[in-house]
């Protein structure tokens, strides 16, 4: 038997010398392993959640959407947990809508329809969108008791849906593979829930960036989707509050808030 190049012992992996780090964050490095990724988190992340976010992935493929196949959850050495999954080469399209700024709603059009097409999936084992935005929403030490009390009630009355949503819509978990099919990663907010959820998050995280970019994408989302503008901003609450309580270092809470603050306004 050949022993695994990554492997120490029969538990532990080791990165070799060679990987490359791809994107780093507060939380995690994303190693380029040469014909695998390597998502590794700190030591504070909880070994459920690593696996959490495998069987994710697992489902999701497993349901005929085009992502990155897992391979394998481990420790490694020297850090916290790492979860390994084959490797798509080829770019981000949020790296093609940067280099090629011309071509902006090009790409948004790509983008946009590989999601409609995700939300025509679904996967009956993923976690349930709605019970997840709750526990978020009660965790929030953010906001006082009225406003969640608003925000449950705001979820509570959303139509119940159970199409696969990826809760972390955006280009940059977009890979334009080098034949030009799109594939997604970065599954670990994945759920079963509205479509028009997952939309108002995505909007958000253009938001961010970007206001213009962000109404572009809603118009055209709610274009092909054929979903009315106002059932996605019904959302945009909710999925605020959601996004606060991950206390992302990347993200304005201040802008999170205003959209929270609207909830009120909105009804």
């Amino acid at each position: 038997m050949v022993q695994d190049p990554l492997r120490k012992d029969g538990s532990t992996m080791l990165l070799p010398d060679s990987k490359t780090v791809l994107v780093e964050h507060s939380n995690k490095k994303v190693y380029d392993l040469g014909d695998k990724i390597a998502k590794v988190f700190n030591a504070n992340k909880p070994a459920s959640d690593v696996f959490n976010e495998a069987l994710n992935l697992a489902r999701v493929a497993e349901s005929g959407i085009r992502t990155p196949k897992p391979l394998e959850v481990s420790a490694v050495e020297g850090e916290g947990w790492a979860l390994l999954t084959e490797k798509v080469p080829g770019v981000t399209l949020a790296d093609r809508m940067s280099a090629e700024p011309s071509k902006f709603y090009e790409h948004l059009e790509q983008f946009v329809d590989l999601q409609v097409e995700i939300h025509g999936n679904r996967s009956p084992l993923l976690n349930r969108q709605r019970d997840k935005y709750a526990r978020m929403i009660n965790e929030l030490p953010h906001i006082n008791a009225t406003t969640r009390y608003n925000l449950l009630e705001r979820l509570d009355g959303m139509k119940k849906e159970f199409q696969i949503c990826h809760g972390d819509f955006n280009p940059s978990n977009v890979i334009v593979a080098e034949d030009g099919q799109l594939y997604v990663c970065d599954w670990a907010h994945a759920t079963q829930g509205s479509p028009a959820a997952d939309a108002a998050m995505t909007y958000l995280l253009f938001a961010l960036n970007d206001k213009q970019q962000a109404d572009a994408y809603l118009e055209l989302y709610c274009d092909r989707a054929d979903v009315p503008m106002q059932v996605v901003r019904q959302w945009m609450s909710i999925v605020a509050a959601a996004e606060l309580s991950r206390k992302r270092t990347d993200v304005n809470d201040e802008f999170l808030m205003s959209w929270i603050d609207v909830v009120d306004y909105m009804g």
